[in-house]
């Protein structure tokens, strides 16, 4: 047992539970501070602004109902178990994806709690980008869900495996 997160990507686990701490503080924070809908302007370009949403990426499916909720805690917890997994069977010198599985596990686990306790995300990240208007509102765990992807993505960049090496095993 000591070796599966001595040895495996496990043992970066605690950047998942960084962004699962820093996402559900933040999220604290807003409810906290903010009613719905309320916004404060940070800059011309970025607001902070509490809105709730009850789908996937983009508000996907937000007005389906309520059938969604489960639908997507039900994806958020298959991808939890397979990343998990897939870190106990990843070396953890595999370092850009290790890093992007556990940025990616802590982001899916932070708005799988939202949507088992509140029955929505809280997103609150609100940009405003040149030549294409307002970003959907996000948060913190979204972000680590991104930047996750583009670890592993980096990955298969750098480690590129000899393909020759592949059809002889």
């Amino acid at each position: 047992m000591k070796k599966l997160f001595t040895e495996t990507g496990l043992a970066w686990i605690w950047l998942a539970l960084l962004v699962l701490i820093i996402d559900q503080a933040t999220k604290i924070a807003v409810i906290q501070q903010f009613e719905l809908y309320d916004s404060k302007v940070i800059t011309d370009f970025f607001n902070l602004t509490y809105v709730r949403n009850h789908g996937a990426a983009f508000s996907f499916l937000a007005d389906s109902g309520g059938w969604q909720r489960w639908f997507f805690t039900g994806i958020a917890v298959v991808a939890v178990v397979l990343i998990s997994y897939w870190l106990s069977k990843t070396a953890k010198n595999k370092t850009a994806l290790v890093v992007g599985f556990n940025l990616i596990l802590g982001g899916a686990i932070g708005n799988l709690y939202d949507r088992i306790a509140y029955g929505y995300v809280i997103d609150f990240l609100d940009f405003t980008i040149p030549f294409y208007g307002r970003w959907p509102a996000f948060n913190v765990a979204d972000m680590g869900i991104v930047i996750g992807a583009g670890f592993i993505l980096l990955d298969s960049f750098i480690n590129k495996e000899n393909p020759e090496q592949n059809k002889a095993s």
